[in-house]
């Protein structure tokens, strides 16, 4: 009668840490198809229609329009829309092992749940900001091709027609225009890190989804019929109008209304999505899987 001794395992030599569990994270983004989907539809999404806008001025633009022509923001117009996609993977980044029930398998690898909370986090700000700035230049780029030729219209009659032709394109090295070009890509970034903080906080996908463009998009659109003396008060404060003021070289909202600078209207924008992370982070600790 032979006996089988099984082999002992051998002894952890370390304790399990960040690196290990960034590249766990890693494999689950990359490995998703529908992480790779949405990251593709939101270039897609973003140049695509900021390239329909920069066609559009620059088949017609008006005398009146030529004092607050912004040759960047109308560049990079699709971020309005990008946003709204890219918020969809960051509440799935997190939200998504919720509803398929793998935060268990994930938080029996790695017990220590800061550690897992971390990693999906930096992770995932890499991800999305490698795709905002891809967003932000490509559509800037292709945007300023258009914009070497304007076509300045004016109504006569029944129909407007060109009066000029005016090359209204910008470059990297004028003032403003290669920070507000890298506050495209970061305003796209921060949009999908406050999606996380939602996801963090609401552990379901189309609630989160909701808030994230609740916050993003309807707040804005809900300041547009406040009256002017309100406007004149909440708007610098409104997440989309706060960090949008760091992708153009013009300011955005009315003409009369005080907003703040591209800087501090970021860093605002920014403040909202730590808090959301913050929060985030301190439930995710506490709350059974």
């Amino acid at each position: 009668m032979t006996t089988t001794t099984a082999a002992a395992l051998p002894p952890a030599t370390r304790r399990s840490g960040l690196p290990g569990a960034l590249r766990s994270e890693w494999t689950k983004i990359r490995s998703v198809r529908s992480t790779v989907y949405t990251l593709a539809t939101t270039c897609v999404v973003t140049i695509g229609i900021s390239v329909l806008f920069a066609w559009g001025q620059s088949e017609s633009t008006s005398k009146q329009d030529l004092a607050d022509f912004d040759p960047v923001r109308m560049s990079m117009f699709g971020i309005v829309f990008g946003q709204l996609v890219i918020v969809v993977i960051g509440v799935m980044t997190l939200s998504s092992e919720y509803s398929t029930n793998m935060i268990r398998t994930s938080l029996s690898a790695m017990p220590r749940r800061g550690v897992v909370y971390s990693a999906k986090l930096l992770v995932f700000t890499a991800v999305a900001l490698v795709t905002g700035m891809f967003c932000s230049f490509t559509s800037y780029f292709i945007g300023q091709i258009f914009f070497r030729t304007v076509h300045i219209r004016e109504l006569q009659g029944n129909a407007r027609h060109v009066i000029a032709v005016r090359d209204l394109s910008t470059t990297l090295s004028t003032p403003h225009v290669l920070r507000a070009v890298i506050g495209g890509g970061l305003y796209l970034t921060v949009s999908a890190l406050l999606a996380f903080g939602l996801a963090a906080l609401l552990r379901h996908t189309a609630g989160a989804i909701t808030a994230s463009i609740g916050a993003l998009f309807v707040t804005f659109i809900m300041t547009q019929f406040l009256p002017h003396d309100w406007a004149a008060k909440v708007d610098k404060w409104v997440p989309f109008l706060a960090g949008s003021q760091i992708w153009g070289v013009r300011k955005l909202g009315g003409s009369d209304i005080p907003m703040l600078s591209p800087w501090t209207g970021f860093a605002m924008f920014a403040a909202y999505a730590a808090v959301a992370i913050a929060f985030g982070a301190v439930l995710f600790r506490r709350r059974d899987a």
